[in-house]
Parts: structure tokens; sequence; C-alpha cells
């Protein structure tokens, strides 16, 4: 298959961008997306809506790791960032409607790349909660993302239409077909494959069902994961992984496009792991636990990543819910009372876990992904709200960025491994995950200054869209308390 330019990373570039011709498939040339028309459902969340808009005397951290912008002025024009620069330097038009951002922040909208729009409710169920979510998620500061799996089917790609045609609130979603697992792990909302032609069928099935993505999760097989892969690229589009049954090495052969989780669920390490067998999470883990960050084992593994220009993507917040001695989990009071309830008992028990190996495991982790992006490689960002609860969305994207300064990150390292970097990954770099004249106005406006404070990343005040500003309060007040219902 032939391979693009556009980065290192990007093999693929996703379908939106594909003209088909014959066998040979041409990146074509991306156009300004237009602004939907907002139907009064998503208009009663806008507190921003104006042709010409001018953010005035603001800090800019522009989403490519470089330091702050102070007293900056941009103008934004038909869902676009027309000027941007100096506030002496840039005229702001008469008609423009002028917001003063002084001792503020604007940075680019989020691009988070482990998502979900569903929650577990019960063990071993997952309910849909699509129209909460995706309500929380654009409150939060997050405009793009992928879902990591589905298991609601049809629904999260009819509510990406929706959102994309107006109707809906929410980020732009790059939608995930349901999971790619084969038999074993025993969730009845998982289809589970057969073999690699199975694996293929799916692929085609839901790629012309309207997915736009693609997940192999624990129990797939090699084969069955090399057939997904190269009917996924036949597509256009990139196929991702929570993996067991399969090594990250052997994935990175098989033609993966990114792992998800780190490197917490690597097996590669479990010394008589079988072909094609899960030896189960927490024996891989354990077996991750005896591995030096810094020896030769783990570097030759991300050696071996970057060469076949794998991504990884972290989602510490997930896993900090497992670690006794973090902090309780921002947003839990938009959950239903029950759903609320039901995990600050379980984040009680695990506090008391005097020995769980989380700790070790989590820090270890992070020194991993460190050194996984400062090797070269290309590290993503998501927050998987799933597990045992507890991780909200908006609020857990957040808290990702925190979480990667604690990592070691500077914060407009962090920043950037959550806007730009997804946007490399899924060929949108052009358009969305940095600041700059041209690109569409996907914007947060901070009330503080994330640069010498990382936790002011939660005071965001504004969220633009295709240069619509949202209003986060009112998104956060229509499901407070609710969430878990819908």
């Amino acid at each position: 298959m032939k391979t693009f330019p556009d980065s290192p990373f990007s093999r693929w570039p996703l379908a939106a961008g594909l003209v088909l011709a014959g066998s040979t498939i041409f990146l074509a040339q991306p156009s300004l997306a237009q602004q939907p028309v907002l139907t009064p459902n998503v208009q009663q969340y806008v507190s921003v809506a104006a042709p010409i808009v001018a953010l005035t005397h603001v800090r800019v951290i522009d989403g490519t790791g470089a330091a702050p912008r102070e007293d900056q002025t941009l103008i934004l024009r038909d869902g676009n960032i027309t000027e941007y620069g100096a506030a002496a330097s840039v005229q702001v038009p008469s008609d423009a409607k002028v917001l003063d951002l002084t001792g503020k922040t604007v940075i680019p909208g989020l691009v988070m790349m482990h998502e979900h729009l569903f929650y577990p409710t019960a063990p071993d169920h997952y309910a849909n909660l699509a129209e909460s979510f995706t309500r929380l998620y654009l409150a939060g500061g997050v405009t793009s993302m992928r879902t990591g799996g589905n298991v609601s089917g049809y629904g999260e790609i009819n509510i990406a239409k929706d959102i994309k045609q107006g109707k809906k609130p929410g980020p732009w979603i790059d939608a995930t077909a349901p999971y790619l697992q084969g038999p074993g792990l025993g969730i009845t909302q998982m289809y589970e494959l057969k073999d690699a032609a199975d694996a293929k069928r799916m692929v085609n099935f839901w790629a012309d069902a309207g997915a736009t993505s693609f997940k192999a999760y624990m129990n797939i097989t090699r084969a069955e994961l090399a057939a997904a892969a190269q009917e996924a690229h036949k597509r256009g589009f990139k196929i991702t992984g929570h993996l067991c049954s399969v090594t990250y090495r052997e994935a990175a052969a098989a033609g993966i496009d990114n792992l998800e989780h780190g490197f917490f669920v690597s097996t590669d390490f479990v010394a008589d792991k079988k072909p094609d067998v899960c030896p189960g999470q927490g024996v891989g883990m354990a077996a991750l636990a005896k591995v030096d960050p810094n020896g030769a084992a783990f570097k030759n593994l991300v050696a071996d990543l970057i060469a076949h220009h794998v991504a990884v993507t972290s989602t510490l917040t997930v896993f900090e819910t497992f670690t006794p001695g973090q902090p309780m989990p921002p947003g839990l009071d938009v959950l239903d009372p029950i759903l609320k309830a039901q995990f600050e008992k379980r984040y009680a028990a695990t506090q008391g876990n005097t020995r769980s190996m989380y700790p070790a495991l989590f820090a270890k982790d992070r020194a991993m992904e460190l050194q996984f992006s400062r090797a070269g490689g290309l590290l993503l960002a998501g927050t998987d709200p799933t597990g045992g609860g507890g991780v909200i969305p908006g609020y857990s994207n957040q808290r990702q960025v925190e979480l990667l300064v604690g990592s070691g990150f500077t914060p407009e390292e962090a920043i950037k491994i959550c806007t730009l970097n997804g946007a490399t990954y899924m060929g949108r770099a052009n358009r969305v995950g940095s600041i700059a004249k041209g690109k569409q106005a996907d914007l947060v406006v901070i009330d503080g200054n994330p640069a010498t404070n990382i936790a002011d990343i939660r005071k965001v005040e504004l969220v633009f869209k295709q240069g619509v500003g949202y209003d986060p309060a009112k998104l956060i007040a229509s499901v407070k308390g609710e969430v878990g219902l819908f």
C-alpha cells in the first residue's frame, strides 16, 4: 500500500480525505469544513455565535509544544482563524464581537484518542450514555475524539453524524466499530470472531455502515488481527488495540497503527506466553512490573514500535482509579446518585488495599510512556471511561493533561500530546490540533495559565468548535445528577 508523507506516523489517512480510483488510494486536499446550521437543541448551549469574533489580549498556548505567547489577538471568521498575532499588530474588524480575554489562556480544542460513549453500570455490562457523555466531553474542552471501542453498534455512528450536522452538541467523532474480539471474555455485548475471514467480514460490514476506525481486543488472534488490519487499510482506515493474546511486537508486525493503555497491557515480557492466548492482564502486569524502563529489553521494544510507526495511547486516568494513594477523580457529582455511591464504595476499597501492585506499576508505566515519547514515538492521550467507573468525560480529559505533567512532561508538551499529536495520528493536523492562521477555530478559553499551574486546565470558561462558543456550565447543568440514565 502507498504511504503518505503527512507525518512519519500517518501511514494511512482517514477515509474523510480519500479519493478511490481503481486499487490506488490518493490523499485528497481537505476543504474547509462548513459550519453546520445548529438546531435549537444545540443553540441552547451556545453563548457566542457571531460571523466574526475577536479574542483579544489573550495568552496563547498553541499546541505545538512552544512557549506561551502573551497578549495575542485571534480573529475568528466563518469557523476559522483568519488572523492571529500580537494584539498591537492585529486589526480588529469594526463589526466583530470582541471578547477581552486579558489574564486568560487559549489552547487548541483537545483531540482525545481513547474515549467511550458507554459506562459500567453493572458487572460486565455497559450502558450507552452517548447523549450525556458528548455534552460532557465538549464542556471539558474536547472538540475532536475517537471512540476507543463500541458496544452500541449504530448508536455511535449515528450520533457522530448528528453532531456533524448540527443536530446535537458534542465533539467531532471518529466512530470506532464494535470490538474485534475472540472468544473468552464473556461480555455479552461483544461479538466473537470465528477466524481471519470473519475479521475481514466484520471490518467491511462496519466500514460500509459508517464506522471510521477499528479496535482489536484482548482475545483476538494474530491471524485475525493481521487480516483486520489489512482490510482496514484497504478501506483507508486505521486500527488500534487493547491487546493481551497478541504482544505489542506481534501487533506491530501485523500492521496495527496504535496500541492502547500505554504499556500497562503489554504481554511482551511474559516469559512463558503461549501464542494467541491471553495469559491474563494481571499476569502481563506482574511481568511488566519487573521490567526496567531504561533497560535494553524495553528500549528494544520501543525501537521496534517506532520503526513500525505504531503510536501509543496513554490512558492514565482509568488506571489512576485502580491505584491506592491517588485522589478521588473529578466530576463524580454529575453521575446518577446510585452510580456515584457505587464508585465511592469501590474507591474506598481501593484505598484500603495495602497489597496492590498498582502504585509501583502506575509509576513504571508513566516512566515508560515518557521514555517512548523521548525516543521519538508518537504518544497520544485518552481517558477510557470504563474500568470500575469514576472516569467522567470532560473532567477526565483535563485530568489526563495534569497526569502527563506529573509524569515528567512540561505543560506545553502535555497539551501537545492531547491536541496536535492526536490530530497528527488522525491525519487532521492541517485543520485542528494547534492554533495557527487558516486552521479551524477549535479553541478552549481557560481562566488562568496552565503553563505555570497545570491545574488551571480545569478552569474552562468557553469552548469554541468551528468558531461557535459553547458554555460549559450549561452543558454540565443539562446532565448533572443524571449521567447513567441517558
